[in-house]
């Protein structure tokens, strides 16, 4: 089982992120007190573009304190990777990377629960604010995506406070193999598993409707 900490907890609100006037929240400050953690994420926390961020599969989103090494050795250059909240996550923390997370694990995380939902898909969004053009194609490529929660029940949660699995249903489906299988391009001659990706409850909406569709096109 999975003991940790929140090494930085942060928190953004839409700001401009284009010329054109697209706004986006990716942009992410530290917060050292204490915030209520509830269905629809962090107090304080807002999201640009419902359609596609926020909303209870996405509540609140993690990203690997152990990733930042490899990115600041990709770009040397660039200030963004010198501090947590590069890729908009809402918590920093060591321990839980697409390689040791599964699907489904569930989390006491100050006086709150929480249950990951599926790993971060990447968008456009993520080339503009790195300045780069191959962010998207590099995580894909990597699995380096972060993860997605879900929240069982409310609570408050600090930086300091810790991070302790408490279940593990889906073993077998790691963060790391999900993300392959659904983002990846890793889901050829895996119909079975496929469906049964389509029919755990606890992956996120939209990926199952995802797992769904490739599962019709595949065969074992």
């Amino acid at each position: 089982m999975i003991e940790t900490k929140i090494d930085m907890l942060l928190i953004g609100r839409p700001r401009p992120f284009r010329e054109d006037g697209e706004m986006s929240a990716i942009s992410k400050i530290p917060v050292n007190k204490p915030l209520l953690l509830d269905y629809e994420g962090l107090d304080g926390n807002q999201v640009a573009d419902p359609v596609h961020h926020g909303g209870t599969d996405k509540a609140i989103h993690f990203y690997p304190v152990e990733h930042y090494a490899f990115w600041r050795e990709k770009y040397p250059d660039l200030d963004l990777l010198n501090r947590p909240g590069a890729f908009g996550e809402n918590i920093s923390c060591t321990g839980l990377t697409e390689g040791s997370l599964c699907l489904g694990d569930v989390f006491r995380i100050g006086n709150a629960r929480i249950e990951c939902s599926h790993a971060r898909q990447p968008c456009w969004k993520l080339n503009h604010h790195f300045g780069q053009a191959d962010v998207l194609k590099t995580v894909v490529k990597t699995g380096k995506s972060g993860s997605y929660f879900r929240i069982l029940e409310p609570g408050e949660i600090c930086m300091g406070d810790r991070i302790i699995q408490e279940d593990r249903p889906y073993p077998q489906w790691t963060l790391e193999r999900l993300f392959g299988m659904i983002i990846g391009g890793k889901h050829k001659g895996q119909g079975s598993a496929l469906s049964e990706l389509a029919a755990i409850d606890e992956l996120a909406e939209t990926w199952r409707k995802r797992a769904f569709e490739l599962a019709k096109t595949q065969s074992d």
